[in-house]
């Protein structure tokens, strides 16, 4: 892809495209049914969005995403942590 789409949306955002591309990576084959992996995947995205997840709120997301990691996408993560 090209460096400065990546610098832009880095720019944008402040997330870093390394971070973002070694998460998407780790989750190729993550096991979303497992309660440890979801959770320390919660607390990855959380940091590098430099969004803090509640312990309660943390909680709800495992559950929805145990319950339904057949069929959870980013877009549905990214509702969960940006819900107030």
């Amino acid at each position: 892809m090209d460096n400065n789409l990546f610098k832009n949306i880095e720019k944008k955002t402040g997330v870093n495209m390394k971070d973002l591309m070694e998460l998407a990576g780790s989750l190729q084959n993550a096991n979303f049914k497992d309660e440890k992996t979801v959770r320390n995947i919660v607390d990855r995205v959380s940091q590098i969005a430099n969004k803090p997840v509640t312990k309660d709120k943390k909680d709800k997301i495992v559950k929805a995403i145990t319950n339904n990691g057949d069929s959870i996408d980013f877009g549905t993560i990214a509702k969960m942590l940006n819900n107030k």
